[in-house]
């Protein structure tokens, strides 16, 4: 049996890079850029002649932070392209700006549903991403509260509240400035020296946001429309009748505390109810900023989570768990750090470990303190997602389809249009 590292292969494989390193193209270094990558780790503690081992460490981790927040970006807008590809006139409440129906022809060129899978597999990397940067915190606990005093004043005036990245990836997603927690300084002024930074920002809020484009699109959803399946009266009526029977079935129950106790949890259900049902009193909810959704739009994720098991809502059901999923990792960041941003729920009391609970962050934010406020549903962009459980009713009680409803759910994407058996140029999720 010949040795598989025999002179023969060695010398073969030496020849082939020899030709490789003088043959036209480019090297994998030079491609990689890596001679400004790999330098730009510059300690400050080493400028002052005091070299701190673990500073190094810490501008690696924060650089990795930042490169991957570059492609979280890049996807993101990739995603908002896809959505965005409707009229501009549209509002969220199935009409134009100037209150006039918008023409079916118009609607149909929402969102091409063959690309529903692409959106969805970009989603489903975002996620990722976050979950490696979640985890990389446990590499930076490596450096105990003294190892990070050793060169934490050279850091000063830079801080976590400077990353643009970070607020261009908030903005992109649809957090609103008015949600923001107001500590000692604007989120915009620290930019003050960086004229392009403050233009990026300024158009990064101007821009639709992947909130907004998510709400557009699930404010047409195929069944809604009143004149059609009216899938929002048939499910108050079911909602209506459930609890109808949960009361009659309580006030059966022999034991006066346990109904008193029942009968509180149904009147409480109901008051719930109510807010999803009476737009003014959904339109108060978000005015405090309860709730972030428009009202079409919360009616589209409640039916697509009902129907989810339907072919045609399977992928969209799967891109609500992906934008989920990307808000519960978000929320696990910190919004203005000491020095950067971390994973929240190991990381505030990581930040209280490092620096304690009343010290001001390197950049003169709050640092402990604004963390821990920032941990609220108000940064959550798609709270009203996480709140869909509220709504759920048994499987019984959900609404059946009729016939041409089933037909068009049963429809995953195939450019037919079940209301007029024509073949369409696009398959779209708002065909209705």
């Amino acid at each position: 049996m010949a040795c598989p590292l025999s002179d023969d292969i060695v010398e073969d494989h030496d020849q082939e890079t020899d030709q490789l390193a003088e043959g036209p193209g480019m090297l994998y270094g030079e491609y990689l850029r890596l001679d400004k990558i790999l330098t730009a780790q510059r300690l400050l503690s080493a400028e002052y002649n005091k070299e701190v081992h673990d500073e190094h460490l810490f501008i690696v981790t924060h650089q990795a932070y930042e490169l991957w927040f570059k492609q979280i970006i890049y996807e993101l807008d990739s995603v908002r392209g896809l959505f965005n590809s409707e009229p501009s006139d549209y509002d969220l409440n199935g009409t134009t700006n100037n209150h006039t129906a918008v023409p079916k022809s118009r609607i149909s060129q929402v969102l091409d549903e063959s690309r529903t899978l692409e959106i969805l597999k970009r989603l489903n990397r975002i996620v990722l991403i976050l979950k490696l940067l979640v985890d990389q915190v446990t590499i930076l606990e490596t450096m105990t509260p003294l190892d990070f005093m050793t060169f934490r004043d050279y850091l000063c005036p830079a801080s976590g509240f400077q990353s643009l990245q970070f607020r261009l990836l908030e903005n992109k997603l649809g957090v609103k400035q008015d949600h923001r927690v107001k500590y000692s300084q604007s989120y915009t002024r620290i930019f003050g020296r960086d004229p392009k930074a403050i233009e990026a920002i300024k158009r990064s809020e101007e821009e639709p946001s992947l909130s907004y484009l998510v709400q557009k699109w699930l404010a047409r959803t195929p069944g809604l429309e009143p004149h059609d399946f009216d899938f929002w009266g048939k499910y108050k009526r079911s909602v209506e009748k459930l609890l109808v029977e949960q009361e009659q079935l309580t006030r059966t129950h022999t034991k006066e505390q346990f109904r008193n106790y029942h009968l509180a949890n149904i009147n409480s259900r109901k008051a719930v109810f109510e807010t999803i049902f009476n737009e003014s009193l959904h339109n108060a909810l978000v005015s405090r900023g309860e709730r972030k959704f428009a009202y079409g739009a919360l009616q589209g994720a409640v039916m697509i989570t009902l129907y989810r098991d339907e072919p045609r809502f399977s992928q969209p059901h799967q891109i609500l768990t992906a934008l989920m999923d990307i808000d519960s990792l978000i929320t696990k960041w910190s919004k203005i750090l000491a020095f950067l941003f971390y994973p929240l729920d190991n990381h505030v009391l990581m930040v209280q470990r490092m620096i304690g609970s009343q010290q001001l962050g390197t950049g003169g934010s709050s640092g402990y303190q604004y963390l821990k406020s920032t941990l609220s549903d108000r940064y959550k962009v798609f709270l009203d997602l996480f709140n869909l459980s509220t709504f759920l009713i048994p499987r019984h009680m959900i609404p059946p389809l009729t016939k041409q409803m089933k037909t068009k759910l049963s429809i995953a994407c195939n450019g037919w249009n079940p209301d007029d058996n024509q073949n369409n140029s696009e398959c779209t999720m708002n065909d209705t």
